[in-house]
Protein backbone atom coordinates (compact mmCIF):
# COMPACT_ATOMS: atom_id res chain seq x y z
CA UNK A 1 0.00 0.00 0.00
CA UNK A 2 1.21 3.72 -0.95
CA UNK A 3 1.55 5.95 1.79
CA UNK A 4 0.38 10.16 2.32
CA UNK A 5 4.84 11.04 1.23
CA UNK A 6 4.45 8.90 -2.10
CA UNK A 7 2.49 11.33 -3.91
CA UNK A 8 3.33 14.55 -2.09
CA UNK A 9 7.21 14.05 -2.55
CA UNK A 10 6.55 14.62 -6.28
CA UNK A 11 4.49 17.73 -6.95
CA UNK A 12 3.29 19.52 -9.87
CA UNK A 13 2.31 23.01 -10.10
CA UNK A 14 -1.37 23.93 -11.10
CA UNK A 15 -1.59 23.49 -14.80
CA UNK A 16 -1.83 26.78 -16.82
CA UNK A 17 -5.73 27.43 -18.68
CA UNK A 18 -5.82 27.86 -22.72
CA UNK A 19 -6.57 31.26 -23.46
CA UNK A 20 -9.93 31.88 -23.67
CA UNK A 21 -9.68 35.36 -25.35
CA UNK A 22 -7.37 34.09 -27.72
CA UNK A 23 -9.84 31.38 -28.23
CA UNK A 24 -12.75 34.19 -29.14
CA UNK A 25 -11.00 35.39 -31.36
CA UNK A 26 -9.78 32.81 -33.85
CA UNK A 27 -13.23 31.35 -33.54
CA UNK A 28 -14.12 35.19 -35.19
CA UNK A 29 -11.56 34.63 -37.65
CA UNK A 30 -12.59 31.34 -38.98
CA UNK A 31 -16.28 32.87 -39.42
CA UNK A 32 -14.75 35.67 -42.08
CA UNK A 33 -12.47 33.38 -43.98
CA UNK A 34 -13.97 32.64 -47.80
CA UNK A 35 -15.28 29.77 -46.73
CA UNK A 36 -19.07 28.57 -45.39
CA UNK A 37 -18.57 28.79 -42.02
CA UNK A 38 -17.74 24.88 -40.74
CA UNK A 39 -17.00 23.79 -44.00
CA UNK A 40 -14.04 22.58 -43.18
CA UNK A 41 -15.04 20.83 -40.30
CA UNK A 42 -12.33 19.52 -37.86
CA UNK A 43 -10.11 21.40 -39.14
CA UNK A 44 -11.52 24.45 -38.05
CA UNK A 45 -11.68 22.92 -34.61
CA UNK A 46 -8.32 22.04 -34.95
CA UNK A 47 -6.78 25.67 -35.82
CA UNK A 48 -8.88 27.34 -33.03
CA UNK A 49 -7.62 24.53 -30.52
CA UNK A 50 -3.87 25.76 -31.48
CA UNK A 51 -4.42 29.46 -31.29
CA UNK A 52 -5.94 29.10 -27.54
CA UNK A 53 -2.52 26.56 -27.00
CA UNK A 54 -0.17 29.50 -28.39
CA UNK A 55 -2.20 32.28 -26.66
CA UNK A 56 -1.99 34.15 -30.29
CA UNK A 57 -4.21 34.21 -33.27
CA UNK A 58 -3.75 33.35 -35.79
CA UNK A 59 -1.87 30.47 -34.66
CA UNK A 60 1.85 30.32 -35.90
CA UNK A 61 2.79 27.20 -38.40
CA UNK A 62 4.93 24.60 -35.79
CA UNK A 63 8.82 25.59 -35.96
CA UNK A 64 10.21 22.67 -34.24
CA UNK A 65 7.81 19.76 -33.48
CA UNK A 66 9.29 16.91 -31.72
CA UNK A 67 8.97 13.26 -30.61
CA UNK A 68 10.23 11.56 -27.78
CA UNK A 69 10.10 8.05 -27.86
CA UNK A 70 10.29 6.51 -24.29
CA UNK A 71 11.48 2.70 -24.40
CA UNK A 72 11.84 0.22 -21.51
CA UNK A 73 11.29 -3.53 -21.06
CA UNK A 74 8.82 -5.02 -18.56
CA UNK A 75 9.01 -8.30 -16.68
CA UNK A 76 5.64 -9.87 -17.78
CA UNK A 77 6.87 -10.33 -21.28
CA UNK A 78 8.54 -13.07 -20.08
CA UNK A 79 5.36 -14.90 -19.12
CA UNK A 80 4.39 -15.13 -22.98
CA UNK A 81 1.86 -11.64 -23.56
CA UNK A 82 3.66 -10.90 -26.58
CA UNK A 83 4.30 -12.39 -30.06
CA UNK A 84 7.84 -10.95 -29.78
CA UNK A 85 10.69 -11.58 -27.53
CA UNK A 86 12.09 -8.94 -24.94
CA UNK A 87 15.09 -8.44 -26.98
CA UNK A 88 13.49 -6.67 -29.61
CA UNK A 89 13.11 -3.78 -27.77
CA UNK A 90 16.84 -3.00 -27.51
CA UNK A 91 17.29 -3.97 -31.19
CA UNK A 92 14.25 -1.36 -32.19
CA UNK A 93 16.13 1.33 -30.47
CA UNK A 94 19.34 0.58 -32.70
CA UNK A 95 16.67 0.96 -35.39
CA UNK A 96 15.61 3.75 -34.22
CA UNK A 97 19.03 5.46 -34.21
CA UNK A 98 19.83 4.27 -37.58
CA UNK A 99 16.57 5.95 -38.74
CA UNK A 100 15.10 2.82 -39.92
CA UNK A 101 12.19 2.59 -38.22
CA UNK A 102 8.36 3.86 -39.05
CA UNK A 103 8.52 6.85 -36.14
CA UNK A 104 11.53 7.84 -38.23
CA UNK A 105 9.79 7.62 -42.06
CA UNK A 106 6.84 9.74 -40.81
CA UNK A 107 8.50 12.21 -39.05
CA UNK A 108 10.62 13.28 -42.29
CA UNK A 109 7.30 12.98 -43.89
CA UNK A 110 6.01 15.25 -41.42
CA UNK A 111 8.70 17.64 -40.46
CA UNK A 112 9.63 16.39 -37.15
CA UNK A 113 12.42 15.43 -35.51
CA UNK A 114 12.94 12.33 -33.39
CA UNK A 115 14.74 11.62 -29.66
CA UNK A 116 14.77 7.83 -28.59
CA UNK A 117 15.86 7.95 -24.26
CA UNK A 118 15.74 4.27 -22.85
CA UNK A 119 14.42 4.29 -19.45
CA UNK A 120 14.08 0.77 -18.71
CA UNK A 121 15.66 -1.28 -21.99
CA UNK A 122 16.78 -4.98 -20.78
CA UNK A 123 20.02 -4.05 -22.46
CA UNK A 124 23.23 -2.09 -23.00
CA UNK A 125 22.31 1.12 -25.45
CA UNK A 126 24.29 3.84 -26.63
CA UNK A 127 25.08 6.89 -24.03
CA UNK A 128 23.09 8.94 -26.17
CA UNK A 129 19.66 7.66 -25.19
CA UNK A 130 20.79 6.17 -21.44
CA UNK A 131 21.91 9.03 -19.34
CA UNK A 132 18.18 8.81 -17.74
CA UNK A 133 18.26 4.62 -17.16
CA UNK A 134 16.33 3.71 -14.45
CA UNK A 135 16.84 0.45 -14.23
CA UNK A 136 17.22 -3.21 -16.88
CA UNK A 137 13.54 -4.22 -17.09
CA UNK A 138 10.42 -3.43 -15.03
CA UNK A 139 8.70 -5.65 -12.40
CA UNK A 140 6.80 -8.54 -14.03
CA UNK A 141 3.64 -6.54 -12.53
CA UNK A 142 0.84 -9.76 -12.04
CA UNK A 143 3.29 -10.85 -8.99
CA UNK A 144 5.48 -7.80 -7.85
CA UNK A 145 5.50 -4.06 -8.12
CA UNK A 146 7.01 -2.98 -11.40
CA UNK A 147 9.53 -0.21 -10.15
CA UNK A 148 11.36 0.16 -6.32
CA UNK A 149 9.75 3.57 -4.67
CA UNK A 150 13.23 5.89 -5.28
CA UNK A 151 12.91 4.57 -9.27
CA UNK A 152 9.23 5.40 -9.65
CA UNK A 153 9.96 8.80 -8.64
CA UNK A 154 13.51 8.49 -10.75
CA UNK A 155 11.46 7.88 -13.63
CA UNK A 156 8.60 10.57 -13.28
CA UNK A 157 11.03 13.09 -12.70
CA UNK A 158 13.46 12.10 -15.99
CA UNK A 159 10.11 12.76 -17.77
CA UNK A 160 9.79 15.96 -16.30
CA UNK A 161 13.16 17.16 -17.38
CA UNK A 162 13.08 15.78 -20.85
CA UNK A 163 10.15 17.65 -20.97
CA UNK A 164 11.90 20.68 -20.05
CA UNK A 165 14.51 20.16 -22.19
CA UNK A 166 12.83 20.00 -25.32
CA UNK A 167 10.43 23.26 -24.24
CA UNK A 168 13.90 24.75 -23.51
CA UNK A 169 15.15 23.73 -26.54
CA UNK A 170 12.68 25.63 -28.92
CA UNK A 171 10.16 22.17 -29.56
CA UNK A 172 6.79 23.82 -29.96
CA UNK A 173 4.57 21.40 -30.31
CA UNK A 174 5.62 17.46 -28.59
CA UNK A 175 4.96 13.76 -29.50
CA UNK A 176 5.23 11.47 -27.09
CA UNK A 177 6.06 7.90 -28.45
CA UNK A 178 6.36 4.24 -27.22
CA UNK A 179 8.77 0.96 -27.62
CA UNK A 180 8.82 -1.37 -25.45
CA UNK A 181 7.93 -5.48 -25.85
CA UNK A 182 5.22 -6.09 -23.17
CA UNK A 183 4.32 -2.60 -23.10
CA UNK A 184 0.35 -2.88 -23.71
CA UNK A 185 0.02 -5.39 -20.34
CA UNK A 186 0.90 -2.52 -17.96
CA UNK A 187 -1.10 0.02 -20.10
CA UNK A 188 -4.16 -2.34 -20.18
CA UNK A 189 -3.75 -2.18 -16.36
CA UNK A 190 -3.97 1.50 -15.93
CA UNK A 191 -6.71 1.76 -18.11
CA UNK A 192 -8.78 -1.10 -16.44
CA UNK A 193 -8.31 0.46 -12.86
CA UNK A 194 -8.36 4.13 -13.99
CA UNK A 195 -11.88 3.42 -15.57
CA UNK A 196 -13.20 0.66 -13.33
CA UNK A 197 -12.77 -1.43 -16.50
CA UNK A 198 -12.94 -5.95 -16.28
CA UNK A 199 -9.87 -7.06 -17.67
CA UNK A 200 -11.05 -8.54 -21.14
CA UNK A 201 -12.46 -5.27 -21.84
CA UNK A 202 -9.48 -4.16 -22.33
CA UNK A 203 -7.12 -6.60 -23.85
CA UNK A 204 -5.91 -6.29 -27.30
CA UNK A 205 -3.49 -8.39 -29.78
CA UNK A 206 -0.42 -5.76 -29.01
CA UNK A 207 2.17 -6.74 -31.41
CA UNK A 208 -0.49 -9.96 -33.05
CA UNK A 209 -0.92 -12.57 -29.97
CA UNK A 210 -2.57 -15.47 -30.92
CA UNK A 211 -5.87 -16.94 -28.85
CA UNK A 212 -3.41 -18.66 -26.25
CA UNK A 213 -1.18 -15.71 -25.69
CA UNK A 214 -4.38 -13.30 -25.59
CA UNK A 215 -5.43 -15.82 -22.43
CA UNK A 216 -2.28 -15.23 -20.47
CA UNK A 217 -2.42 -11.77 -21.33
CA UNK A 218 -5.63 -11.50 -20.06
CA UNK A 219 -4.72 -13.37 -16.86
CA UNK A 220 -2.07 -11.66 -16.21
CA UNK A 221 -4.08 -8.01 -16.27
CA UNK A 222 -6.27 -10.08 -14.17
CA UNK A 223 -3.63 -10.74 -11.52
CA UNK A 224 -2.27 -7.53 -11.71
CA UNK A 225 -5.86 -5.08 -11.59
CA UNK A 226 -5.69 -6.62 -8.13
CA UNK A 227 -2.57 -5.72 -7.08
CA UNK A 228 -3.81 -1.67 -9.04
CA UNK A 229 -6.56 -1.45 -7.14
CA UNK A 230 -5.18 -1.15 -3.79
CA UNK A 231 -3.16 2.08 -4.78
CA UNK A 232 -6.08 3.76 -6.70
CA UNK A 233 -6.15 6.41 -4.45
CA UNK A 234 -2.26 7.26 -5.13
CA UNK A 235 -1.17 7.97 -8.81
CA UNK A 236 2.97 7.42 -8.27
CA UNK A 237 2.36 4.27 -6.35
CA UNK A 238 0.33 3.15 -9.00
CA UNK A 239 2.77 3.73 -11.44
CA UNK A 240 5.16 1.93 -9.39
CA UNK A 241 2.93 -0.60 -8.72
CA UNK A 242 1.48 -1.03 -12.29
CA UNK A 243 3.44 0.60 -14.94
CA UNK A 244 7.20 0.61 -15.30
CA UNK A 245 10.12 3.29 -16.05
CA UNK A 246 8.82 4.20 -19.34
CA UNK A 247 4.92 4.92 -18.72
CA UNK A 248 5.87 6.55 -15.76
CA UNK A 249 8.59 8.54 -17.22
CA UNK A 250 5.64 9.47 -20.36
CA UNK A 251 3.37 10.38 -17.07
CA UNK A 252 6.13 13.32 -15.83
CA UNK A 253 6.85 14.18 -19.34
CA UNK A 254 2.90 15.09 -20.26
CA UNK A 255 2.19 16.42 -17.40
CA UNK A 256 5.37 18.88 -17.46
CA UNK A 257 4.48 19.69 -21.68
CA UNK A 258 1.11 21.03 -19.78
CA UNK A 259 2.57 23.21 -17.00
CA UNK A 260 5.28 24.49 -19.94
CA UNK A 261 2.48 25.51 -21.92
CA UNK A 262 3.23 23.31 -24.84
CA UNK A 263 0.45 21.22 -26.86
CA UNK A 264 1.08 17.46 -27.13
CA UNK A 265 -0.59 15.25 -29.62
CA UNK A 266 -0.87 12.36 -27.94
CA UNK A 267 -0.41 8.38 -29.80
CA UNK A 268 -2.08 5.37 -28.86
CA UNK A 269 -2.57 3.11 -26.32
CA UNK A 270 0.66 2.99 -24.29
CA UNK A 271 0.78 7.13 -24.22
CA UNK A 272 -2.79 7.36 -23.61
CA UNK A 273 -2.41 5.09 -20.71
CA UNK A 274 0.39 7.22 -19.39
CA UNK A 275 -2.05 10.11 -20.32
CA UNK A 276 -4.54 8.83 -17.79
CA UNK A 277 -2.06 9.00 -14.80
CA UNK A 278 -0.71 12.28 -15.91
CA UNK A 279 -4.03 13.88 -15.49
CA UNK A 280 -4.38 12.28 -12.19
CA UNK A 281 -0.86 13.52 -11.42
CA UNK A 282 -1.69 17.44 -12.64
CA UNK A 283 -5.47 17.84 -13.30
CA UNK A 284 -5.94 19.84 -16.10
CA UNK A 285 -3.57 18.91 -18.22
CA UNK A 286 -4.93 16.96 -20.83
CA UNK A 287 -6.43 20.91 -21.90
CA UNK A 288 -3.18 20.64 -24.00
CA UNK A 289 -3.52 17.37 -25.32
CA UNK A 290 -4.70 16.69 -29.00
CA UNK A 291 -5.99 13.07 -29.58
CA UNK A 292 -4.11 12.10 -32.69
CA UNK A 293 -5.63 8.73 -33.27
CA UNK A 294 -7.89 5.78 -31.99
CA UNK A 295 -5.82 3.21 -31.45
CA UNK A 296 -7.02 -0.42 -32.55
CA UNK A 297 -6.49 -1.66 -29.38
CA UNK A 298 -9.67 -1.71 -26.85
CA UNK A 299 -8.28 0.56 -24.47
CA UNK A 300 -7.79 3.33 -26.92
CA UNK A 301 -11.40 3.97 -27.20
CA UNK A 302 -11.35 3.56 -23.04
CA UNK A 303 -8.66 6.36 -23.09
CA UNK A 304 -10.33 8.66 -25.06
CA UNK A 305 -13.81 8.53 -23.51
CA UNK A 306 -12.09 9.18 -19.63
CA UNK A 307 -10.40 12.11 -20.57
CA UNK A 308 -13.09 13.39 -22.75
CA UNK A 309 -10.75 13.90 -26.40
CA UNK A 310 -12.28 13.28 -29.96
CA UNK A 311 -9.58 11.61 -32.03
CA UNK A 312 -8.51 12.86 -35.42
CA UNK A 313 -7.88 9.63 -37.15
CA UNK A 314 -8.95 5.72 -37.25
CA UNK A 315 -6.90 3.94 -39.06
CA UNK A 316 -7.28 0.87 -37.44
CA UNK A 317 -3.31 1.83 -35.99
CA UNK A 318 -1.66 -0.04 -33.05
CA UNK A 319 1.96 0.18 -33.97
CA UNK A 320 3.23 2.82 -31.28
CA UNK A 321 6.38 5.05 -31.46
CA UNK A 322 4.46 7.91 -31.98
CA UNK A 323 3.60 7.08 -35.23
CA UNK A 324 -0.57 8.03 -35.06
CA UNK A 325 0.50 11.36 -33.90
CA UNK A 326 2.90 11.79 -36.72
CA UNK A 327 0.14 10.39 -39.18
CA UNK A 328 -2.27 13.48 -37.66
CA UNK A 329 0.96 16.06 -37.52
CA UNK A 330 0.17 17.20 -41.19
CA UNK A 331 -3.68 17.65 -40.81
CA UNK A 332 -3.25 19.56 -37.72
CA UNK A 333 -0.16 21.65 -39.46
CA UNK A 334 -3.03 22.41 -42.31
CA UNK A 335 -5.34 23.67 -39.68
CA UNK A 336 -3.21 26.10 -38.86
CA UNK A 337 -2.20 27.70 -41.33
CA UNK A 338 -5.84 27.73 -43.42
CA UNK A 339 -6.60 29.70 -39.71
CA UNK A 340 -3.29 32.20 -40.76
CA UNK A 341 -3.42 31.95 -44.22
CA UNK A 342 -6.37 32.01 -45.76
CA UNK A 343 -8.02 35.19 -46.71
CA UNK A 344 -10.55 36.82 -45.32
CA UNK A 345 -13.97 37.85 -47.09
CA UNK A 346 -12.84 41.63 -46.82
CA UNK A 347 -9.55 40.96 -47.84
CA UNK A 348 -10.26 38.73 -50.55
CA UNK A 349 -13.20 41.17 -51.61
CA UNK A 350 -15.43 38.13 -51.41
CA UNK A 351 -19.31 38.62 -50.50
CA UNK A 352 -19.87 37.36 -46.79
CA UNK A 353 -22.65 35.23 -46.19
CA UNK A 354 -26.47 36.83 -45.52
CA UNK A 355 -27.62 37.99 -41.92
CA UNK A 356 -29.46 34.26 -41.52
CA UNK A 357 -26.51 32.29 -42.23
CA UNK A 358 -24.23 34.55 -40.28
CA UNK A 359 -26.38 34.50 -37.26
CA UNK A 360 -27.31 30.52 -37.82
CA UNK A 361 -25.63 27.64 -35.94
CA UNK A 362 -22.67 27.20 -37.47
CA UNK A 363 -19.28 27.30 -35.89
CA UNK A 364 -16.30 25.60 -34.45
CA UNK A 365 -16.38 23.79 -31.06
CA UNK A 366 -16.47 20.38 -29.54
CA UNK A 367 -14.47 18.70 -26.58
CA UNK A 368 -11.11 19.96 -28.11
CA UNK A 369 -11.68 23.11 -28.35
Amino acid sequence: MSTASETSSIEFPAVPEPDEQVKRQAIARQEQLTKPAGALGRLEEVGVWVAARQGVCPPRPFARPRVVVFAGDHGVAAHGVSAYPSEVTGQMVRNFLDGGAAVNVLATTAGASVRVVDMAVDAETPAVVSARKVRRGSGSIDREDALAPEQVHAAVTAGRAIADEEVDSGADLLIAGDMGIGNTTPAAVLIAALTATEPVAVVGRGTGIDDQAWMRKTAAIRDALRRARKVLDDPVALLRTSAGADIAALSGFLAQAAIRRTPVLLDGVVVGAAAMVAEELAPGARQWWLASHRSAEPGGTLVLEHLDLAPLLDLGMRLGEGSGALTALPLVTAAVRVLGEMATFAEAGVGGPTEAEATGPAGVGGPQA
